[in-house]
């Protein structure tokens, strides 16, 4: 009797056993496994909470099957404890593994709103944009001029909300005075900067944090620049008649201003070199402009024949060579085309009327050229009058 009482516990306890060690296999491929969500959503994990809130916000939005299971798992890969606020895009088909990493990794929420600041040559905005999961990119929702337009009621209710990030983006062809001009502007930073050298800065979209030094800001920018001068003037033509990292900056940021067209940049470039090495003065507009602005601010109007006369140093028409300085602050692609322009014979160029421009290796086709675009501007002015 006592031996088939025993028999019969130790084969209740194999299955117990078996059965439990199925129970965890089962667990385990479950917190591994691809989660039931079609879509991607944002989870918002607010400041204070716990694995156990969460997970029941993602088993009401159904982006996991089993919120024990979840627990376990986190436990088990000690992260319970690493739980980070913040809103976080959670993709279509994540694993309870993935969603375990991505609430626990930290760094910046990768959901939510988004405020950027935007430093525009001509314009200053500011555009408000919330994440769409379905298209997993920022939609915009508001956008507006801090100083001509009225401030949307959005983005006084995003600015502090606790999931909101910042970020200022630098259009190329801005110059240092209108970087920090604008900066001075932007409210959730703090302290006061002098206007960097120009074209130290790079134009590019940087996130920022409410309490950033404005100096801070400007730092990365000039870290940022410096790295694609050298990188710029590290992979220059052989006959460039550049003769320093300086001077390549200088070229790029006359190119930034002459053409918004990428595809021709590198003509331009070749224009100016190739008139470099002729020994031609480079005769370009914006140049003159820079020296009656000195860059701060937009002209706003056409260039009189006086000021295309006037001796400033800057001034292409005067003076040959590069000026001392440059323009503006160049992006990435000027700086390239400085380095390596096209192999041309071009030592002219006009605007063609589409934006862009029409070149010429010769002073007669060259002013063909000039003959069609001045035919292009009379009509554009009958028929605005």
């Amino acid at each position: 009797m006592a031996r088939h009482i025993a028999s019969n516990a130790i084969t209740l306890l194999i299955v117990v056993v078996f059965l439990f060690g199925g129970l965890i296999l089962w667990g385990k491929n479950e917190y591994y496994a691809e989660g039931p969500l079609d879509g991607a959503i944002c989870l918002q994990v607010e400041r204070g909470s716990n694995m156990r809130a969460v997970s029941q916000d993602l088993e009401k939005q159904d982006a996991i099957s089993n919120g024990l299971i979840f627990r376990i798992g986190v436990d088990y890969d000690e992260k319970a404890d690493k739980l980070k606020a913040g809103s976080f895009l959670v993709p279509a088909a994540a694993s309870m593994e993935d969603i375990a990493d991505i609430v626990t990794r930290g760094g910046a929420s990768t959901c939510g709103t988004e405020i950027v600041y935007r430093i525009g040559v001509t314009r200053q905005g500011v555009q408000v944009r919330e994440l769409d999961p379905a298209q997993n990119r920022f939609v915009e929702i508001a956008a507006f001029n801090p100083v001509e337009d009225e401030v949307p009621p959005v983005f006084v209710e995003k600015r502090d909300a606790a999931d909101t990030r910042y970020r200022i983006s630098v259009a190329e062809g801005v110059t240092s005075w209108q970087v920090v001009d604008a900066l001075n502007k932007i409210d959730l930073l703090e302290g006061e900067v002098e206007v960097p050298a120009e074209g130290a800065l790079a134009p590019d979209s940087y996130e920022v944090r409410k309490g950033d030094t404005r100096a801070s800001v400007i730092t990365r920018m000039q870290e940022a620049q410096s790295i694609l001068v050298a990188a710029a003037w590290e992979s220059r033509s052989e006959d460039t008649p550049l003769k320093s990292p300086e001077e390549l900056l200088i070229l790029a940021s006359i190119i930034e201003k002459e053409t918004g067209v990428p595809e021709e940049r590198r003509q331009v470039a070749s224009v100016f070199e190739n008139r470099l090495n002729r020994g031609m003065k480079l005769q370009t507009d914006p140049t003159v402009i820079y020296g009656v602005t000195k860059g701060q601010g937009v002209l706003g109007r056409g260039l009189r024949q006086s000021e295309l006369r006037r001796e400033t140093p800057w001034n292409t028409y005067v003076i040959f060579g590069l000026p001392p300085t440059p323009i503006a602050n160049p992006g990435r692609a000027s700086l390239e085309a400085a380095a390596n322009p096209d192999q041309t014979e071009y030592i002219f160029f006009v605007a063609d009327g589409t934006g862009g421009h029409a070149f010429a290796a010769t002073l007669a086709e060259h002013n063909r050229n000039v003959v069609k675009w001045r035919e292009i501007e009379k009509q554009r002015k009958e028929q605005n009058q």
